[in-house]
């Protein structure tokens, strides 16, 4: 795993051992960032369930102004502090430690302008996550979400939680949906 572009490119990045996490492939994540791109140079980012961190790195490495990391596992935090001193992003990122709920609950922010989610498959807490940024004072009609999922992914709910759907794209057994809260 790398980072694919950017002030940081061909960087590469450090994964967690074991099935605990699992890392977005090169593919989808040039893919993902290519729909992305215009959007990123400036941007506030924020990663849920980060992972190795390697998501909000890519967005540092293309301009974003800075990441917030969000992960639980003492491993996979670890693994994201490895790699930001490998790409020198130390000063721009801000890792949160502990359960995503629980520090959206409790974060104090600007608006962001990129909300990524790559929440462990089937257990549901895209809804979750998607209730509590329903009402965060960090999320307007500006921000954008994306959430990565199992191709049978489903947030038809979405639409009663204030979100609209704004692109889906997949990728065999893997998809994006893009999502931003209605204007009213």
């Amino acid at each position: 795993m790398r980072v694919i572009a950017g002030s940081r490119r061909s960087i590469r990045l450090t994964t967690v051992k074991g099935d605990k996490v699992r890392p977005t492939t090169d593919r989808i994540k040039e893919t993902l960032f290519n729909i992305l791109q215009p959007d990123i140079p400036g941007a506030s980012f924020l990663d849920l369930f980060s992972g190795s961190g390697a998501i909000g790195i890519e967005a540092l490495s293309r301009g974003a102004k800075e990441a917030i990391l969000v992960e639980q596992d003492r491993d996979a935090l670890a693994c994201i502090r490895t790699n930001l001193k490998a790409t020198r992003f130390e000063t721009e990122a801000v890792v949160k430690a502990g359960d995503v709920l629980s520090v959206l609950r409790t974060l104090q922010h600007a608006p962001f302008d990129l909300i990524f989610m790559d929440p462990p498959y089937g257990l549901s807490w895209e809804e979750k996550v998607l209730t509590v940024l329903a009402d965060a004072p960090y999320v307007d009609e500006y921000t954008k979400i994306v959430v990565e999922g199992l191709s049978d992914m489903d947030l038809s709910y979405a639409d009663s939680l204030g979100f609209s759907v704004t692109r889906e794209k997949s990728y065999g057994s893997n998809k994006h949906i893009f999502l931003e809260k209605k204007r009213v």
